[in-house]
């Protein structure tokens, strides 16, 4: 049924995937489907990475890691944005797009009252990609 799963990360905060990433891992393991890394950077140095070549290496290694450990095929695609603060769902859309990905899945955080001002990542994606989205709290 799905053949390429999205998981967007931001390796800063990957502490904080672990249930996310158990469930795109569990979902590409029971369809056969490709997992496929998908991060956004910016331009400028940051604590994560020098230069968006470097965020590219770091993110690819993590897909490497990620695939060797739980036997699932992973690829790594990394988006250079001039300014992610604002561009990161336009990113990860055009990046869905462009990778023909089927299923995303992504992790949220609790809903608060910011929410009703401005959307979340997850709320975005789900509400204007064409794949299927699986928000995890």
């Amino acid at each position: 049924m799905y053949r390429k799963v999205i998981f967007p990360v931001d390796l800063s905060h990957i502490d904080q995937l672990d249930k996310a990433l158990k469930i795109a891992t569990d979902l590409a393991h029971h369809f056969k489907a490709e997992l496929c890394f998908v991060g956004v950077t910016g331009t400028a140095p940051s604590a994560l990475a020098h230069t968006p070549a470097e965020y590219t290496q770091r993110l690819e290694k993590f897909a490497q890691d990620h695939g060797g450990t739980s036997g699932l095929n992973t690829s790594a695609k990394a988006c250079v944005s001039s300014d992610p603060a604002i561009d990161t769902d336009k990113t990860l859309l055009q990046a869905i797009r462009d990778l023909g990905g089927d299923l995303v899945v992504m992790q949220t955080h609790a809903p608060s009252a910011v929410d009703y001002i401005w959307a979340g990542h997850g709320d975005t994606i789900a509400a204007h990609s064409e794949a299927s989205v699986f928000l995890v709290r």
